[in-house]
């Protein structure tokens, strides 16, 4: 019992500076998993039955992370598990190039390797983000809600309804996440967050691909505007890779160098950070929405450079506040 851990520890790379509880993860699944008890018909249950079968296991290698600390390589080796379930019996897939290069025929190796490598990379920059007061909670509110909100549009009402429904308890943890935080969502509510988002936006670049052209909620450029709706997760990743190969570091190594840091070095402090990385998000959706129907040769290159122009700006105010 001794080597409990249910509080998250200030020190090392860590922001914060008080022993805080880490399990809010624990609140946030039991609040979505009694609302689509009520909400989800027992048939709608067996059809998405993988699914919560694998946001399941994702919570309780969090959870386990959380309680008895897992070591880097166990915690990510413990995610094949349920990222397997979601895509060799749920068929969480990404099935072709969308558009982007022309290729007549993918593999199905390949398909599998690169749904997995989506799910495995984009639910760890998910937790990645989790660093900041408020952070993880705002941008997984965002693009839960816009995922929520197409779904409904396009009809998928089970995937809509699972978007808005684990929204909702995000919100409420919100209240108590924010800066000055009286608890952490933790490895247990990031990775299954994380985890059913990396879920939402393959179902999305798939179901929104196959929309007939003219649909009101057909977006032309499928996979960027995937990329837009979770972009802070995706360019903090990135970003922090490209910062650590280019030092000759490892790639998993920890620092501070996310771009939540970045602003802290300017002299924001918690809350002013998250709303402006959330207005960030929320641009970026904003323009997907506005050019909806240009294609991903198009957009997919404005975010490289916006984030590109992002990076440089914040570069050169930290240098300029330096002197």
């Amino acid at each position: 019992m001794k080597q409990w851990k249910i509080y998250d520890s200030p020190g090392q790379h860590k922001i914060h500076t008080t022993f805080t509880p880490s399990l809010g993860g624990v609140a946030i699944f039991a609040g979505a998993l009694f609302a689509l008890m009520i909400s989800l018909s027992l048939k709608n249950w067996m059809d998405s039955k993988y699914l919560f079968i694998s946001i399941s296991l994702m919570f309780f290698i969090g959870l386990r992370d959380d309680v008895l600390a897992l070591t880097p390589k166990q915690k990510l080796y413990s995610q094949f598990l349920p990222v397997f379930l979601l895509v060799f019996l749920n068929g969480a897939t990404l099935n072709s190039t969308y558009g982007i290069v022309d290729l007549p025929f993918i593999p199905v190796w390949i398909v599998w390797i690169i749904s997995v490598l989506t799910l495995v990379i984009l639910t760890n920059a998910y937790n990645l983000i989790d660093g900041l007061d408020g952070l993880a909670g705002s941008i997984g509110i965002i693009s839960l809600t816009f995922f929520g909100l197409w779904f409904h549009s396009v009809g998928e009402e089970t995937f809509g309804l699972i978007a808005m429904t684990f929204a909702g308890p995000l919100l409420a943890f919100l209240f108590f996440n924010w800066q000055p935080s009286k608890i952490f969502m933790g490895d247990t509510g990031a990775l299954m967050i994380g985890f059913l988002l990396s879920f939402m936006a393959i179902q999305f670049i798939n179901t929104n691909y196959n929309l007939p052209t003219g649909h009101p909620s057909k977006f032309q450029a499928s996979v960027s505007t995937a990329v837009a709706v979770v972009i802070i997760p995706v360019f903090d990743t990135l970003r922090v890779i490209i910062l650590r190969l280019r030092k000759m570091q490892s790639p998993f190594k920890a620092d501070r160098n996310h771009l939540h840091h970045q602003f802290l070095n300017l002299g924001f402090n918690h809350s002013k950070s998250v709303l402006t990385l959330s207005a960030i998000n929320l641009f970026f959706i904003g323009m997907a929405w506005i050019l909806r129907d240009f294609t991903d040769h198009v957009i997919l290159p404005l975010i490289v450079l916006i984030c590109l122009a992002i990076n440089y700006i914040l570069k050169r105010a930290q240098a300029a506040r330096a002197h």
